[in-house]
């Protein structure tokens, strides 16, 4: 079957059952979906539930769909997302940004947990992502293109949108939240890295290391929808100071970390102009 064909069937299944058309995606990461609780009237799809979605398997990611109202924006929100060392494809793992794109989304909140590389930075910070680099080193777009969704080579000048950055900094500073700026360079997982692949993202000029988040990213750059990335840093990873490391400590700093997170997203979502 046809990428347009799943993207149809996945649409549809969605307005059969919401009868909303979202101005925002939210892609919440590992300890942040409770965000997706502060939603209005909101209606919840498991993913299971709708045509060529995948599933999620990670702890910390509880796998549906929450559409609503949120500070006065209508909202779609991913409760949990893919992740390539899940085993699923990079073109799988991104298909719910083109069903968002479908349902009508103009912006792009994607969020994560990561590591920090730079010594600056502490656990427990929120980073709004200024760039990224590609050290999956593949891309989600590889394969045939459909002109009707996005061009064969998509710009990425400004995979992140430079107001939407400046309004969120804006709010934080309006909040009294910290917030740091940087680059966040993804490696596929599930292992963590080694020092020397530490050493290597360092040198490459990556400030945090996470799983996620590119290839949704770069995809919704391809379909011409504004992002904003927040990362919360919930370790240090620096190499010369590298501890053992667990998931479950990811998703405790995460969740100490969320009333802030959940704070600046609100705030940000109340006063931004989708368009």
């Amino acid at each position: 079957m046809r990428l347009l064909d799943k993207i149809k069937e996945a649409k549809d299944y969605i307005n059969g059952v919401a009868n909303i058309e979202p101005q925002v995606g939210l892609i919440l990461g590992s300890g942040l979906g409770t965000l997706a609780d502060e939603i209005e009237n909101k209606v919840v799809i498991p993913y299971g539930q709708i045509p060529h979605f995948p599933v999620s398997t990670v702890v910390g990611h509880e796998g549906q769909l929450v559409i609503g109202k949120l500070e006065g924006k209508e909202v779609i929100a991913m409760q949990g997302r893919f992740h390539y060392y899940e085993g699923y494809t990079l073109q799988e793992l991104t298909f719910p940004v083109y069903v968002m794109n479908a349902l009508g989304i103009k912006a792009l909140v994607v969020t994560n947990a990561c590591g920090g590389l730079n010594k600056n930075f502490s656990a427990g910070d929120l980073m709004l992502i200024t760039d990224h680099i590609n050290t999956y080193f593949t891309n989600p777009l590889i394969g045939s293109n459909y002109e009707e969704l996005g061009p064969r080579f998509p710009d990425m000048s400004e995979a992140y949108n430079r107001e939407y950055i400046a309004l969120a900094k804006k709010i934080a500073d309006e909040l009294n939240i910290e917030i740091q700026h940087g680059v966040y360079a993804p490696i596929t997982g599930p292992s963590y890295s080694t020092p020397a692949e530490l050493k290597m993202l360092i040198t490459l000029g990556g400030d945090t290391v996470g799983m996620s988040t590119v290839p949704e990213v770069t995809v919704a750059n391809y379909l011409k929808i504004k992002v904003l990335g927040i990362s919360c840093i919930t370790d240090m990873a620096i190499p010369d100071e590298l501890e053992p490391l667990t998931h479950e400590q990811v998703v405790k700093i995460a969740n100490q970390t969320r009333p802030k997170f959940i704070s600046l997203v609100k705030g940000w979502l109340q006063e931004v102009t989708i368009s």
